[in-house]
């Protein structure tokens, strides 16, 4: 029973997922993809914006 309730205790205090570290990467790569979309579709973006605002004036 002993060594059962250490198996018990060992797994709760093992600490598993992630440290501040790796949401920094998965944030920064995130960012990276974001900038990277919105640059590759600016002029479509930009176009979509001025159709929008020729049926506004």
């Amino acid at each position: 029973m002993s060594k059962n309730y250490q198996t018990l205790v060992a797994l709760k205090e093992r600490e598993e997922g992630q440290t501040m570290a790796e949401y920094g990467v998965v944030l920064a790569v995130i960012t990276i993809a974001v900038f990277g979309a919105l640059t590759l579709l600016s002029g479509n973006i930009e176009d979509a914006i001025s159709r929008v605002a020729g049926f506004i004036s």
